[in-house]
């Protein structure tokens, strides 16, 4: 049986602190995030999208050159739960904490555009999005969705109107670079935050995961939030081990009702 991870309460009061002394604090997101709202994420041992596949072979940019069908195949039930997926709590609580004037911006490893949904307004997508789809070879882009939904309901592949290429979604594949904009985006923020919050993430990809170390070299607090342990726990001012849809409405909460102060 599943017992759900005990938070410390004097971590998660010190995490309070720092949230209500920050001036500029930046959100890091990862697929931890978005596993409440049913999405799977990629490394898990059993459940992980890449425990079945070789993703070097169906999500990089030369197997969809190479075999589309084969990438559209395997997307195809991803994408099906990436529609139909809804905000979280956890993507509810940081829009509050954007609402409530704490959080400058959000950069998220994320496609599944959730933050958005939400009504999150700086969100900063590192390795890009499904609300946009491309054609390689003209280099004509659209709307994803239309193409995407046509694609789930008939099987047949996104066809670039233009050139009769077939498209591809606005994601970042293996073997592409990140957006450039996007990476000058989140280090600008990461530089000026006072306060880093990472949330689901196991940072263990880069660019994302060089940013909680940024930030502390320039002084800002890092709170950890996440199931297991990160390679950069080591230079958090707090850790917090749980679930982030549990754990980031607390730390809200925390702040609309803070404790009296002791005489």
């Amino acid at each position: 049986m599943f017992r759900r991870p005990r938070i410390d309460p004097a971590q998660l009061r010190l995490a309070v602190r720092l949230l209500e002394t920050a001036e500029r604090v930046v959100a890091l997101t990862g697929a931890g995030l978005s596993t409440p709202s049913g999405i799977p994420d990629f490394r898990s041992a059993e459940t992980g999208l890449w425990s079945y596949v070789n993703p070097m072979e169906i999500a990089s940019i030369w197997g969809f050159r190479q075999k589309p069908q084969r990438f559209y195949d395997w997307m195809r039930p991803l994408a099906q739960t990436i529609v139909e997926a809804r905000p979280n709590p956890a993507h509810q609580a940081l829009m509050q904490l954007e609402r409530m004037g704490k959080l400058s911006a959000v950069i998220t490893q994320n496609i599944d555009a959730l933050h958005h949904k939400v009504g999150s307004r700086n969100v900063i997508e590192l390795h890009g999005h499904l609300r946009t789809i491309s054609c390689l070879s003209c280099r004509h882009q659209d709307e994803a969705e239309p193409h995407l939904r046509g694609f789930l309901r008939t099987g047949v592949l996104p066809v670039c109107p233009a050139c009769g290429a077939i498209m591809k979604p606005d994601v970042v594949l293996f073997g592409e670079p990140l957006p450039e904009l996007e990476i000058l985006r989140a280090q600008e923020e990461t530089l000026r935050c006072d306060v880093m919050l990472v949330a689901g993430s196991s940072l263990e990809v880069m660019p994302a995961a060089d940013l909680p170390a940024l930030a502390a070299r320039r002084g800002a607090k890092l709170i950890m939030i996440n199931l297991s342990m990160t390679p950069h726990d080591h230079l958090a001012d707090v850790v917090l081990h749980g679930d982030v849809a549990n754990v980031l409405p607390q730390l809200v909460s925390g702040l609309r009702n803070p404790p009296p102060q002791s005489a």
